[in-house]
């Protein structure tokens, strides 16, 4: 949807419409640390635009949204779309073999809660593998609110703000520091088996730019490996259920 955003920008953040490279490199970094060829839990699938494409490894795949209309056109690609909150899955205990979430959890009303339930539902000897935004990328992608009225939009250093001013202008979404996250974790039966941070797809400057574009990725690419890594655009956590 390029050029506008949909009036639950704020709220829920805006799902994937299309299928980029920045997703296919996601697809990767998850076929590396999990297995999908299980029972699979997209959890806040907004259209079931992952699950389409984990259609090719699992014939169990299985989203949750939170929004109606958004659940409804992720209906056909998926076994099946529960319209629920995170922090209240309608599944059972040790359900899944993997729950994914991808830039959910930073919406959700309870942080927390939300992780524990990814933690409840999946399987013993299970993974749960999840994308949520870095506190130190240098801007915020969810806008803010200035004056009382949300600014749909990339804005350069809001979350360097001390928490006050950055909760102030962006109350309607979490980040997260590496230790702030492990926090909602530890109390969990969980273990963690991967960490790193890393930049975005910047499909939107490789269509405009496309030498640009490839040369920044590669760039942002290498550096994830460094110590800049800490400036990546989202955290990815890779954890296993412990018996």
């Amino acid at each position: 949807m390029p050029g506008t955003y949909s009036d639950q920008a704020a709220l829920r953040g805006e799902p994937s419409y299309v299928w980029r490279s920045g997703q296919e490199r996601r697809l990767n970094m998850m076929r590396e640390w999990v297995d999908l060829h299980g029972r699979i839990l997209d959890n806040g699938c907004g259209l079931g635009t992952f699950l389409d494409n984990l259609a090719p490894y699992s014939d169990q795949r299985f989203g949750l949204e939170i929004e109606r209309e958004r659940a409804v056109k992720a209906l056909p690609t998926a076994t099946g779309i529960a319209q629920a909150a995170g922090e209240r899955l309608p599944f059972t205990d040790s359900t899944f073999d993997l729950v994914f979430s991808n830039e959910v959890i930073e919406h959700v009303a309870d942080d927390a809660l939300y992780a524990a339930e990814m933690v409840r539902v999946t399987k013993p000897g299970g993974r749960i593998l999840l994308f949520c935004p870095n506190r130190w990328y240098p801007v915020e992608q969810h806008g803010i609110y200035w004056r009382g009225r949300y600014k749909f939009g990339n804005i350069p250093l809001v979350n360097y703000l001390p928490d006050p001013a950055r909760n102030k202008l962006a109350p309607h979404v979490r980040t997260y520091t590496k230790r702030s996250l492990f926090s909602l974790f530890q109390p969990l039966p969980v273990r963690c088996v991967h960490h790193e941070r890393l930049f975005g797809g910047y499909d939107n400057i490789a269509y405009r730019w496309p030498q640009f574009g490839r040369l920044l990725r590669k760039f942002l690419y290498t550096a994830e490996k460094t110590p800049l890594a800490v400036l990546g655009l989202s955290h990815l956590l890779v954890l296993e259920k412990l018996p």
